[in-house]
Formats: C-alpha cells, sequence, structure tokens
C-alpha cells in the first residue's frame, strides 16, 4: 500500500489493492485443487464487476441472490450464475432463470409453485433446496441464519425420506466469518438430519461465511474436512461460496477530517464520510473498523481515557445522530485536512453503499501490482439524481 499516493487523493476512495486480492485468489484456489471444490464469488459481499478478469484468472463461477446479481454474473462475469433467493417473484423468475445455470428454492411452496416453470424456461437448470440444520455458531442474531423462527431454509421436520424427483442439489448456509473448527462441528450436525439425502442428489452447496483468508484460519482442517467428506460421498460436487473471503482486508477507505467538535469534553473529528452510507455494517453488526496509525478503545474505556488530548470519536457527515464510532487514540492530535484511512473497507461496502442525504459517494479505485492507482468510478449529482428517477 502506497500511503503517499493515498495520502494524494483530495476526496474520499475505496482503494482495492491488486496485490492482496491476488494473494486471498491464490489461497482460494489452492484449497479449491485440493480438494476438489468450487470456490464461487458472492455478489452480495462484493461485486465490483470491473475487476472480474482478475477473478476469472482463479475461479469460475460466481453466486447471485438476486435478478440483477445473476444478470451481472452472466453479462459482466461471462458465466451463469448459481442462484438462490428467499423468494422469488412472478415477475422475475422467467429472467433469472436464463441467467442461471443453477437455482435453489428456500422453499417447497417455492419449489411447488415455480420449478416446472423455470424447467421450461431453461432445460439445463439445475434445481436445488435451501436446507436448514437449526445450527449455527454465529453469536450475532442479525447475521445467523440458523436463528429460531428463520425464514431460511427446510427444516428436516418437514421433509419426507424422498426429495421431490428434480431437485438435484441441497444447500445450506450457518456461518458469517466463521472459523473452519465450526464449519467442521455445524457439517456433522448436517450429517446427522441430512445426510440420507446426499445419495438423491448430484450437489451439495456449503454456502458463505467461510473466512478461509482470514489469518490464523485453520486450512488444514478445513482440507481434511472437505477431503473426509468427499470420501463418504465421491459423487457429489461440493460447492462453496464465501464473500467477505475473497476481498478480506484487500483495500481501505481513504477519508479527512473536515471539522472538530467537542462537546462535554468528548472530541469528535467529523470525516468527509459517512458510516450509515458508506460503511453500514458498521452500525448494523456493530463492529469498529481499524483506523491506520490509531488505537481503538474499549466500549467501556474510562472517562479519562476517552478524554485523552489525542483521543477522537469518529463522526460521519450525515444527518443520522448515531452516524459516529469511536474512541481511537492517534499517535498525535488530528488538525483538519488530516487523512483518516479506514482498513479492510472492500467487503460488504460498496454493495451496500446509498446515497442518504445526497452526501458524495467515495470515488472506488484499484491499487495495480506497480503501484500505479486508477479509479475505477467517480460518482456525481447524477448518480444521485438517477436514483429518484
Amino acid at each position: 500500500m502506497d500511503i503517499k499516493a493515498l495520502n494524494n487523493l483530495q476526496r474520499p476512495c475505496y482503494v482495492l489493492e491488486e496485490a492482496r486480492l491476488r494473494a486471498n485468489l491464490s489461497l482460494i484456489s489452492e484449497i479449491a485443487s485440493k480438494t476438489d471444490t468450487e470456490f464461487i464469488l458472492a455478489f452480495k459481499a462484493y461485486a465490483l464487476w470491473k475487476t472480474f478478469p482478475i477473478f476469472k484468472e482463479y475461479i469460475t463461477s460466481t453466486t447471485a441472490s438476486s435478478l440483477n446479481e445473476a444478470r451481472l454474473a452472466y453479462e459482466a462475469f461471462g458465466s451463469k450464475a448459481l442462484t438462490y433467493s428467499p423468494a422469488y417473484t412472478d415477475y422475475e423468475i422467467d429472467e433469472i432463470s436464463r441467467y442461471s445455470s443453477h437455482l435453489t428454492f428456500n422453499s417447497l411452496t417455492q419449489y411447488a409453485r415455480f420449478h416446472e416453470r423455470v424447467k421450461r424456461e431453461n432445460k439445463d437448470i439445475s434445481l436445488g433446496l435451501r436446507l436448514n440444520p437449526e445450527y449455527s455458531e454465529i453469536s450475532t442474531e442479525l447475521y445467523n441464519p440458523c436463528a429460531k423462527g428463520s425464514r431460511f431454509g427446510v427444516l428436516a421436520s418437514c421433509l419426507s425420506k424422498e426429495l421431490p424427483s428434480d431437485i438435484e442439489g441441497l444447500h445450506f448456509h450457518c456461518h458469517c466469518e466463521s472459523q473452519a473448527e465450526e464449519f467442521s462441528r455445524t457439517l456433522n450436525e448436517i450429517m446427522k438430519k441430512f445426510s440420507h439425502l446426499f445419495n438423491q442428489v448430484k450437489w451439495v452447496n456449503f454456502g458463505g461465511g467461510h473466512l478461509v483468508t482470514r489469518q490464523g484460519y485453520n486450512k488444514d482442517l478445513l482440507i481434511n474436512t472437505l477431503k473426509d467428506f468427499k470420501k463418504k460421498f465421491p459423487h457429489l460436487k461440493v460447492i462453496m461460496e464465501p464473500g467477505s473471503a475473497f476481498a478480506w482486508q484487500t483495500g481501505n477507505l481513504i477519508s479527512h477530517v473536515v471539522d472538530i467538535v467537542e462537546n462535554h469534553q468528548i472530541k469528535t473529528a467529523i470525516v468527509n464520510v459517512s458510516f450509515s452510507c458508506h460503511m453500514p455494517d458498521c452500525l448494523e453488526m456493530p463492529y469498529k473498523p481499524e483506523i491506520l496509525g490509531a488505537k481503538i478503545l474499549p466500549s467501556d474505556a474510562s472517562k479519562e481515557d476517552i478524554t485523552k488530548k489525542n483521543a477522537y470519536r469518529i463522526g460521519g457527515n450525515s444527518c443520522l445522530a448515531g452516524d459516529y464510532m469511536g474512541t481511537w487514540v492517534f499517535k498525535d492530535e488530528l488538525k483538519i485536512g488530516d487523512v483518516i484511512i479506514f482498513k479492510d473497507m472492500l467487503h460488504y461496502t460498496t454493495v451496500k453503499t446509498n446515497m442518504f442525504n445526497g452526501i458524495s459517494h467515495p470515488m472506488i479505485a484499484i491499487e495495480h501490482l506497480d503501484g500505479k492507482i486508477e479509479i475505477l468510478r467517480d460518482f456525481d449529482y447524477n448518480d444521485y439524481k438517477t436514483r429518484m428517477d
């Protein structure tokens, strides 16, 4: 990462580092090869289509959750999507079918309503059914697809011993930024409830949330777990569809201090980006992103700590009262114009951003292997206006 080049950016910008992206892709490709597993990119976490030529050097398929994502897979990635949606609509299902190589139903009612129609539209499509093992180790309920009362997937108690004859695959999604140990334990629960169905299908999709590129991830355990599964079911094609893993720690969001305000001894550095608009997971999850050159204080930090000379909340520039995070301690006192670099801001950011308040959207750029920064997308008034057309 060329800090000097980033500091020269005068406006907010997401900057993807090609070297880091390729490192992630290389690791994922290695695991896929060793386990005979297909890893595919989930657009819900990352959909910067101008970087797809890089991805296509390592993977061949993507996964979609909507008509727009399926169309993006077909038109921009060059292959039909493996598609899953919690509910397909009558006015989109035909087009989704044309853009999809695989289509997974979330419920038996959706299957009954659409499976014949989907096959008429695309005779080569492979149909799947999402199942819910009612087991997940995700601690944040907002991200737990197997929580009690979840709307995702068919429960074992609702299935007969025989699957519908045209169902060729089973889909599970039980993870979120999870480790190999969690997948191993979850797979044991899946096996207890659904292993009798595996000989009736051609493929199984273990979904996303496998953060294989995180430092310390037990890659060997994942490889051995997948190899053991393949020994038991050699006829099955195994698919995994992480999103965050591809873009994990591949780039940053560059921002600038535009004002510093103080209230009850708490100093807030207001920046020219918004947590609500440009880093929504920080408020939804919530989690505090790392800031380059600053130390995060714990949420239970003392008043003495949060009112230190170099301690600041970081405030977004929207009208939302809660558009702030904090507190960080910086090496020096902040001043207007200082660059604030939010680390690891390429997954679940650009796909979720919005233009609330009409706030200027950060540019999107890539730092190439030679260190040169290319602006992939610059946003202006027309991008805001057309959202209201």
